[in-house]
């Protein structure tokens, strides 16, 4: 009991694992009745059992057993785990249930196999029952089979798969075992009732006695099928179904049939070609008859096997059809035939690659009388076309029916007439059928009656499949004995399986009853009646021995009959309908009356009723003497109108038209009457076809030797066709007429055909050109030189038709064109002639192919490719070649494997479509070759397998197993190659054979390769697959995969299942059918893989109601519900609903719309909340998985939006929230059907003024910004122009919010389409729009101009410049601090925009008015930006922009120059401005005048003003293109103007843009195209060249090159010193060539610019290349030698130097770079060129030079004037004035300075230290805090007598200490700065500005703009009044700190503070700049030395 208390207390699933069994018992007990409480199917407790119920099942003590098989059922039924454990479950059911003694055991085991079949596991139960009957213990199998019987008896044969079970079955009746055969006896009844006898070929080995056993059980089943009375939990609505029948009693014969099992499918195949006798090819070619037939019959044993093993069949075949074809015993043929259809049928498809070969051979041996011999051939060849296709043996069944042995010709029909019993409509289209009916024809007038009667039944047959109506159009020429004689043979023929066939039935008479209507007239009124049937009596008297009248249809018919065959009757009937003068003067003397009889014939010819016209006799009458051969011109053009007359009024038939037309054709050259005779002959075309009239009037003109009359014709012709259009044009039919016109001698004959051959280019394109290649070479080039004109134009639309009394024949060619694959060009392939090349292939040459030499192999290739090529154009007959090549793909020598790929390359272009029945011959192994691991083979390999697609399509590649056969080779080269192919054919296929399901499992195997290759195109091609197969099919067969690899498998079709394409759309028809087509189209077709548009959308709704009505008078009436559901709202309207939806997500009551990728509860969620306001067919649709139903729902949605605007607005957050989760899915087509509707939505909530809410914003607008990021630009486009309408119902400043978050995304292009928007959103809305604050928003975006990505860089600047065009240099302040090179970048562009401030405040509420007012184009945002290097559409804008300037202000492009302004700038036609309203410290550009303002002149004026100033603008902006051919032109057109001097003055005041436009140039060729491996260097040259050229010209005048700027030099010199430097130059051939034409530029551009713009430029450059820490010495030492130059030129050029500017940039630089730091630098160049410099100017100016240091502010702070004192050891009188002001700064600290004696004193000291051993370190210590500390220390007279070695010494002492100083300095000071940022810091922002200081500022500034007396100074685009020292800057930084004055200055005065009173902190440089305090000790120290 002990123990018991023990397991007792333990959990269940503890209990049963318990060792002791009452244990377990109890344990089971309590899990049966924990499982049959638990209701949740998901729910987590079944997951604690699942390892434990394979010990439910294989318990050992047999009652706890009962108890666990027991609960191991329920869990079974209930747990959705449970299919988890089907494998070890039913093993052990297997192998310890079955073998139970007790029958209930066995039982719960049965039930459980049976539980496990129904929830989806079938295939695994199988397999584990099929293992147990190989076990030992007969009560398992025994058990395994009643379990397999009673499975299949349940859920029958589509469940249970019978093929494995029968194959096992036979032995199970060889069992020793009685109850083991008669347990196999049951089930081999059961298996009977589902497949009859389909069973019986397996069972033939069985014994004989069982058999007739089984036999005799099989008769006493009853005759109806079973059924399936057990189902799957998938089908669950067929067990409903089942249920309802039962329900209803008795039993239901519409249930579902059970599916036919094939018994071939139930064969082992069997493998003979190994047990074929050794000898049997020698035998074969044995003399004797007998060991031939040995040979033979060994063979015929062997394929009495019913299912043969694939192989390599081709030499048995070709040995059989030897026999076949030659032998002369006719026994031994008969036994060959056997062979071959045993073959045929235990191959089945396999045999279709072997089909082509022998075909003919039995067709010809047919000759054949013999019963036997016959008999044999038509089973052979019966058996060999189930292999094939029709169309692949049409060419030689077609090739037999003309010859002149009647058997061979009975015989093809007899087998055209089995053939089509076996085909269906869709197998035997019209363009097959078409030459099969125009040879039977033939032959049903043949004159042996076996023949006709074979013919007739072919017809018939074919008639009976395919119907009366296809038929009709090919049987017009034969009479109505003949067509009775078909329509009965068609109502006898039985089609196999009892099918009915198209013609059949109700449906045979329809079409009967519609042909008379089609060739009787329409009814008409009395008299014409009477009239007609009067001449039709009249005639009848003529018709003695004629056929009956009944023969005919109807007296029109009879009447044209009468007159073919009794000419004299016609003035019979012609006097019934014309006035008798008339006959009696047509043929009078005089021409006057013949005139008069001839007005009067047409007079009654336009009276006449259509009906009544007896079109034949007319004509005739008018053909009557002198007829066509009339001489006076007038007579003959009426008579030639007449005919026109008639042939348009009347019913013309061919007969008439043979009656005119010659006479027609003989006047057509005619200079009066050929116009007349052309009418006529359009006329006949429209009565009687273009085609047949064409063919008719060509070969006439042409049997004329009248050049005149055939050049005419050629020409009516050509018009023709325009006119016709090219549709049922036979070519061939004139084609050699054309080439004789080619020929002709007259020019004019020879010219109408090329015209005619033009013509007929449109609409056959290039391959018309091959019917001339023979021509000579002069002639081929005047018709190139034609076909070129007519290139890239399209045929004209067709302006006539043929008439509807013809246009039944008309309209089934129409047909038949377009399944064939349509007109004039697709089918040029098959009117080309063809040459039979099977007697040049011969056996010689097919041994030299195979021969053991590969030299040989190499000639009999070289002999094949030539015959080839020879023949140009090839038939499908080619012998044996097929088989020679196909073992020459396998040959172990790749160069013959490439010449055999090259040669069926040849053979795909010169057998065109014939190629298809080569397809599995010799295309299987080219797919083979792409194994090959040689990446050339290879190539060459898939070359030729898509120039074999071309010809063949993809169909025959798709049929039968041999693609899966090619993927089941393991060979990776192989798979990747061919599925990477298969991915890229299958979306472009309609539809795809079944058997591609074949190569599934192969695909499956794939996906989980070694070879990643592999699994990535196995991935690829998995959508394609599914696009055919779909998803539910490939799904299932993931079934048969390990569990270790479905899983994975699985996930992958899901991502598939996403992505997966659309099928092509069906392509449009043309032709006169369109129109009916299209109403009988339904509303969208699924296979649309795009959605119609709105418009379409509403016509097609409209149909919607005609259709479903014809829908229920055929009585499907449940479409007609499902429409009237859909006709309802889609919207319901429920007040208050979306607020309630408001509240609960503010209450948290649901889930916040708010997530990286939609999870399953969100989706969830929003179901949920759509059911109450959206349609249930519309949310069905909307979440369906098949995108092409959302398509159609979103269409449904446009169609709605307007009648349900109210219903839409009160369900907007849901509709919302649905669009957002489609964001997420990767279908373009579904993305863009959405943003469709989003673009209709705004513009209707627009239009009702509606206000988005919070709520809806947060829950759309982020997931909209994420597509601004796409990577497809249609899509971008669109969401831009969401974006733009959102601003119009939802405010501005809120989505400016939700774009700020966007540029924080990872992806690029997300964040540089923000940013774009954010720009325009500023542009057109203000700075107001900035959240929170503009300051915050613009760092934030000002972080991105130093993004790593180009356009998020470009986006970044652009949106700051946008900015600064909004408030000017405000925009400095905003956007905070940036980098040196994000700084200099954003100024270049804001330099480059040009943009002014815009119009003053009071006006810019209206402006943003008028912009939001304007119409916007809703694929362009706000104000959209253009692409940087698109300079021919920035201009062409530009204008535009002019040209609409009154309406719409123009807001310049940030990538381009505003040209308009500098043009402006250039003209008279301005006034000086108030300078009150502008900021003139904003010089970004190098203009003499400020900014003026236009006045109001005519818009003609401005014109005139514009034209050279905007060509010259747009040259200039060329310049800069992406494209260097572009590039170089515009150089080349600038550099013609900069020779000639009398226009080189043009460029003037475009100087500086020029020179930008060419650095712009320059900087692309360094960074873009010298990078570009794909472009030629030598072009890159040859740009370098231009350029250079081009500078050099404009450097050698001085007046043009003095107008370049400081900073466009100093740009320009850093872009030609870079180039001089690039060391890729080295590597280009000419490279060196330019470096040193770079060297002389620079050169003349020292000599000739200004000279202070140069002096200047040059000092900023060597400031920067000082700064950048990554410069190249190099660079910087090119910048000294040039600064060198200029030093040696300063005495001639003194006196026009701006000293101010000069000085002022001197000032600069040593501000940032102060003495101490410009001897740290490595080489002392850059500080002895600086001093060379000043000392020169004070050498060459004096004293006066103190006085052009006006443009510094605080001078006596700097230390440029230190410098100069110091060098003039000036007295004291010169500072005198300035001493006064230093002592107010710096009297408090001048206790701190020293007397100059005792600084002697220190330094001594100092020396003396450094000198001596001990205390060298302590010196330089001490030397070093001195400098420190007084940083303006002489040190030079203590080191000038020192050596070398000593100064050196003490300056590396000093380094060392330096540096160690600057490493503890950075570890103390955690808050201290960067020492480079802090260096840059401008000394001005800690001083007091006055307003002094701006008077004088602005007075220079008013010199330089001429406002003042004094003198011009050109001003400078850098470096003036600049206080922050960067490249190419102005007064930007100093404004931007002002503000920050006060504060800044205080700040840094603490933080000193702090510092000095730190006992260990060491005032470095480094640690600590110069702050204000070591400022003022300076400038007190130098005070009192100038004092001194």
């Amino acid at each position: 009991m002990g123990d018991d208390s023990e397991w007792m207390k333990l959990p269940v699933d503890q209990k049963c694992e318990h060792k002791v069994w009452k244990a377990r018992l109890n344990g089971y007990e309590e899990a049966l009745k924990l499982f049959q409480r638990i209701s949740d199917e998901r729910s987590p407790e079944w997951g604690k059992y699942l390892g434990l119920i394979k010990k439910f099942v294989t318990e050992s003590n047999a009652v706890a057993q009962l108890k666990g098989l027991e609960a191991a059922l329920v869990f079974i039924e209930n747990a959705h785990v449970a299919g988890k454990t089907t494998g070890e479950v039913m093993s052990g059911v297997v192998t310890k249930v079955f073998n139970q003694p007790k029958a209930r055991a066995k039982e719960l085991g049965m039930d459980i196999c049976l539980m496990y079949i129904e929830i989806e596991k079938a295939e695994v139960v199988q397999d584990e029952l099929l293992k147990g009957l190989d076990n030992k213990n007969p009560k398992i199998v025994v058990a395994c089979i009643e379990t397999l019987r009673k499975a299949l008896s349940e859920f029958g044969s589509k469940i249970v798969t019978l093929k494995p079970v029968v194959k096992i079955l036979s032995k199970q009746f060889e069992s020793r075992e009685k109850a083991v055969r008669e347990e196999a006896k049951l089930l081999a009844v059961e298996i009977y009732k589902w497949i009859r006898d389909a069973l019986r070929p397996p069972l033939q080995g069985i014994n004989s006695v069982q058999l007739k056993e089984l036999e005799e059980e099989w008769v006493k089943l009853p005759s109806s099928p079973p059924k399936q009375t057990r189902f799957l939990r998938s089908q669950q609505d067929l067990k409903a179904k089942f249920e309802q029948h039962q329900a209803q009693g008795g039993d239901q014969s519409d249930g579902e049939t059970v599916a036919t099992v094939d018994p071939y499918e139930l064969l082992e195949a069997v493998e003979i070609l190994s047990k074929l006798p050794k000898d049997f090819y020698d035998k074969i070619e044995a003399k004797k008859w007998q060991e031939r037939k040995e040979a033979l019959e060994a063979v015929e044993v062997l394929t009495k096997n019913l299912k043969l093993e694939s192989g390599e069949y081709g030499d048995l075949v070709r040995a059989l059809k030897k026999v076949i074809g030659k032998d002369a015993n006719v026994m031994l043929v008969s036994l060959a035939a056997k062979c071959l259809a045993g073959l045929a049928t235990g191959l089945r498809k396999k045999f279709g690659t072997y089909a082509g070969l022998v075909v003919s051979t039995i067709l010809e041996k047919f000759k054949e009388k013999k019963p036997q011999v016959v008999q044999a051939l038509q089973e052979a060849i019966d058996a060999i076309f189930l292999t094939t296709t029709l169309q692949n043996l049409s060419e030689d069944i077609l090739a037999v029916m003309d010859n002149k042995n009647p058997s061979i010709k009975q015989q093809a029909s007899l087998f055209l007439a089995r053939s089509f019993r076996h085909c269906i409509q869709a197998t035997l289209p019209k363009s097959v059928l078409k030459p099969f009916c125009a040879a039977l024809i033939k032959q049903v007038n043949d004159s042996a009656p076996e023949v006709r009667d074979a013919a007739f039944e072919a017809l018939g047959t074919a008639m009976k499949v395919v119907g009366e109506k296809a038929v009709n159009p090919f049987l017009a020429d034969l009479d109505k004995l003949k067509l009775d004689r078909i329509k009965e043979s068609a109502d006898k023929v039985e089609l196999p399986g009892g099918k009915k066939g198209a013609g059949g039935g109700g449906a045979e008479k329809k079409p009967a009853a519609k042909a008379p209507p089609a060739e009787a007239p329409p009814k008409s009124s009395g008299p014409p009646k009477k009239s007609q049937h009067a001449a039709a009596s009249k005639v009848t008297v003529h018709l003695k021995h004629q056929r009956p009248l009944l023969y005919y249809r109807d007296a029109t018919c009879l009447v044209e009959y009468v007159l073919s065959f009794q000419a004299e009757a016609c003035e019979d009937l012609a006097a019934g309908v014309l006035p008798a003068s008339c006959l009696q003067q047509l043929d009078s003397a005089n021409w006057k009356e013949r005139l008069a009889s001839m007005e009067e014939f047409q007079r009654a010819v336009e009276t006449m009723d259509k009906t009544a016209m007896p079109c034949q006799a007319l004509v005739r009458m008018l053909a009557k003497k002198p007829g066509f051969k009339e001489t006076n011109f007038q007579v003959m053009q009426l008579k030639l109108h007449v005919v026109a007359l008639i042939a348009q009024r009347g019913q013309f038939s061919k007969t008439s038209a043979s009656v005119v037309l010659d006479g027609l054709v003989d006047k057509v050259g005619d200079v009066k009457c050929g116009g007349n005779a052309k009418e006529g002959m359009t006329a006949i075309g429209e009565a009687c076809s273009l085609p047949w009239t064409a063919e008719q009037v060509m070969s006439m003109a042409f049997a004329q030797k009248n050049p005149k009359n055939q050049a005419e014709t050629l020409n009516w012709l050509a018009n023709a066709m325009k006119e016709f259009g090219f549709a049922g044009i036979n070519v061939k039919a004139f084609i050699s007429n054309v080439k004789t016109a080619l020929g002709a001698t007259n020019p004019g004959v020879r010219t109408a055909a090329i015209t005619l051959l033009g013509v007929m280019y449109l609409y056959m394109g290039a391959p018309l050109r091959m019917f001339f290649e023979d021509e000579k070479p002069a002639l081929l080039a005047q018709i190139d030189t034609e076909f070129e004109k007519m290139k890239g134009q399209s045929p004209p639309a067709p302006s006539k038709s043929t008439k509807k009394a013809a246009a039944e024949e008309e309209a089934d060619d129409g047909e038949e064109q377009d399944e064939d694959g349509g007109g004039g060009g697709q089918d040029i392939m098959d009117l080309l002639p063809r040459t039979d090349i099977s007697d040049k292939i011969t056996d010689d040459l097919v041994s030299k192919i195979s021969d053991k030499n590969w030299k040989i192999r190499k000639e009999g290739l070289d002999e094949a490719a030539a015959i080839i090529s020879e023949a140009k154009f090839i038939t499908a007959n080619i012998g044996e070649l097929p088989l020679a090549l196909k073992g020459r793909l396998s040959d172990s020598n790749k160069i013959l494997v490439q010449q055999t790929l090259t040669i069926l390359q040849q053979l795909a272009t010169a057998m065109g479509p014939g190629l298809k029945q080569h397809v599995k011959s010799l295309g299987m192994p080219i797919i083979t070759v792409l194994g090959d691991s040689k990446t050339n083979v290879r190539t060459a390999a898939m070359t030729t397998l898509q120039a074999w697609v071309e010809q063949t399509g993809m169909k025959d590649w798709l049929e039968g197993d041999d693609l899966s056969e090619e993927l089941k080779r393991e060979n990776p080269f192989q798979r990747q190659e061919l599925l990477g192919w298969l991915a890229e054919k299958l979306p472009t296929l309609r539809t795809a054979p079944g058997d591609l399901m074949l190569c599934i499992p192969q695909l499956y195997a794939c996906l989980e390769d070694r070879n990643g290759d592999v699994r990535k195109k196995a991935q690829d091609a998995l959508p394609m697959f599914m696009m055919h197969l779909g998803y539910d099919k490939m799904n299932k067969a993931t079934g048969k995969l390990k569990p270790t690899s479905k899983d994975p498998v699985v996930a992958m079709l899901e991502k598939a299942r996403a992505v997966m394409p659309a099928k092509p759309a069906a392509p449009a028809k043309a032709g006169g059918g369109k129109g009916s087509s299209e109403t009988s189209r339904p509303p969208s077709s699924p296979e649309d893989p795009v959605p119609p548009p709105p418009s379409k959308d509403k016509d097609c709704n409209g149909l919607k109601k005609p259709s479903s009505k014809a829908k229920a008078a055929t009585g499907t009436g449940k479409t007609l519900k499902d429409d009237e559901d859909k006709s309802g709202p889609i919207f319901t309207l429920i007040p208050n609903a979306k607020e309630q939806r408001i509240k609960e997500e503010k209450q948290l009551k649901i889930l916040k719309w708010n997530f990286m990728t939609p999870r399953d509860e969100y989706v969830e969620q929003l179901k949920t909340q759509m059911s109450t306001c959206f349609a249930k067919w519309l949310q069905d649709e909307l979440f369906h998985f098949d995108f092409q139903r959302q398509v159609k729902a979103i269409g449904v949605m446009i169609d709605r939006l307007e009648s349900e605007s109210e219903a839409t607005i009160g369900c907007l957050d849901l509709i919302l929230k649905w669009f957002t989760l489609r964001f997420f899915d990767t279908n373009t087509t579904v993305l863009m059907k959405v943003l469709e509707y989003l673009k209709l939505l705004f513009a209707m909530l627009n239009r009702e003024n509606y206000h988005f809410t919070e709520y809806e914003a947060n829950s759309f607008v982020p997931y909209l910004i994420l597509k601004v990021g796409e990577s497809k630009d249609v899509v971008r486009k669109d969401v831009r122009a969401i974006l733009t309408m959102l601003c119009k119902v939802y405010p501005a400043s809120k989505v400016f919010t939700f774009l700020m978050e966007g540029t924080k995304s990872k992806n690029s292009k997300q964040r540089a389409e923000c940013l774009e928007e954010l720009g325009c959103l500023i542009e057109g809305y203000g700075m107001n729009v900035c959240q929170p604050t503009p300051t915050k928003s613009l760092k934030e975006i000002a972080v991105h101009i130093g993004d790593r990505d180009t356009s998020v860089r470009n986006a970044a600047l652009n949106t700051v410049v946008s900015v600064y065009n909004t408030c000017g240099e405000q925009v400095y302040k905003l956007i905070g601090n940036l980098s040196e090179k994000d700084m200099s970048m954003l100024e270049e562009r804001i330099k480059r925009s040009a943009k002014k401030a815009s119009a003053p405040p009071p006006k810019q509420v209206a402006s943003e008015r008028t912009r939001r007012e304007q119409p916007t184009n809703p694929n362009a945002t706000f104000l959209r930006k253009p692409a940087q290097d698109d300079l021919n559409k920035l201009n062409q804008a530009r204008q535009n922009a002019h040209h609409s300037e009154p309406s719409h202000p123009f807001i310049p492009k940030e990538f381009q120059l505003d040209l308009d302004m500098i043009e402006t700038d250039q003209s008279g036609v301005c006034e000086l401005p108030d300078l009150v309203q502008h900021e003139l410290d904003e010089l970004d550009e190098p203009i003499n005048l400020p900014e003026p303002k236009l006045r109001a002149v005519s818009p003609h004026f401005d014109e005139l003003h514009n034209s050279t100033a905007s060509t010259i603008n747009f040259v200039i902006s060329q310049v800069a293109s992406g494209d260097i051919n572009t590039s170089i032109q515009a150089l080349a057109q600038i550099d013609e103007v900069l020779r000639q001097e009398d226009k080189a003055e043009v460029m003037s005041g475009h100087i500086d843009q020029f020179l930008i436009a060419t650095l712009m140039q320059l900087r692309l060729i360094y960074s873009t195209h010298m990078a570009d491996d794909r472009l030629d260097k030598r072009e890159i040259i040859k740009l370098y060249c231009c350029i250079i050229g081009n500078l050099l010209s404009l450097f050698a005048m001085e007046v043009l090159a003095r107008e370049a700027s400081v900073g466009v030099l100093k740009d320009l010199l850093h872009g030609l010193f870079t180039l001089m430097l690039d060391g890729r130059m080295e590597d280009i051939e000419d490279g060196q060539q330019v470096v040193r034409s770079v060297n002389m530029l620079v050169i003349r551009i020292l000599e000739k610019s200004d000279q202070t713009n140069i002096i200047s430029a040059l000092l900023v450059l060597l400031q920067d290349s000082l700064i950048t820490t990554a410069g190249s010495p190099l660079f910087s030492g090119a910048v000294i030698k040039c600064l060198w130059r200029l030093i040696r030129f300063l005495p001639e050029n003194i006196n026009s130097l701006n000293l101010d500017r000069i000085l002022l940039d001197v000032h600069n630089f040593m501000k940032v770079f102060p003495k101490e730091k410009l001897k740290q630098l490595n080489s002392d160049m850059p500080h002895r060129t600086l001093k060379t410099l000043l000392h020169t100017l004070c050498r060459l100016t004096g004293v006066k030079i103190m006085d052009h240091l006006s443009m510094i502010e605080n001078r006596n702070e700097s230390e440029l004037e230190a410098h100069l004192r110091r060098t003039f050891k000036h007295s004291a009188h010169l500072s005198g004035g300035k001493n006064d002001r230093g002592n107010e700064k710096g009297g408090l600290r001048t206790d701190d300075r020293l007397s100059k004696a005792k600084v002697s004193d220190i330094l001594t000291e100092i020396f003396k230290k450094i000198g001596s051993k001990e205390n060298t370190k302590e010196g330089l210590t001490e030397l070093y805090e001195y400098k420190q500390k007084y940083s303006d220390a002489d040190l030079e007279p203590f080191l000038k007598n020192t050596s070398q070695f000593f100064q050196s010494y003490v300056e590396r002492g000093l380094r060392i200490i330096e540096s160690e100083r600057e490493g503890k300095a950075r570890i103390q000071s955690s808050a201290g700065e960067h020492p480079k940022m802090l260096s840059v810091i401008s000394n001005s922002n800690y001083e007091e500005v006055k307003p002094a200081v701006y008077y004088e500022r602005l007075k220079i500034l008013r010199q330089r703009q001429g406002l003042e007396n004094t003198p011009q100074q050109r001003p400078a685009i850098s470096s003036l009044l600049t206080s922050k020292p960067s490249v190419a800057s102005s007064t930007d930084m100093l404004h931007s700190k002002l503000s920050q004055l006060k504060e800044s200055r205080e700040h840094y005065q603490q933080e000193h503070n702090t510092h000095s009173h730190s006992p260990t902190q060491t005032h470095t440089r480094s640690a600590l700049p110069a702050t204000n305090l070591d400022d003022l000790k300076k400038r007190l120290e130098r005070i009192k030395n100038n004092r001194q």
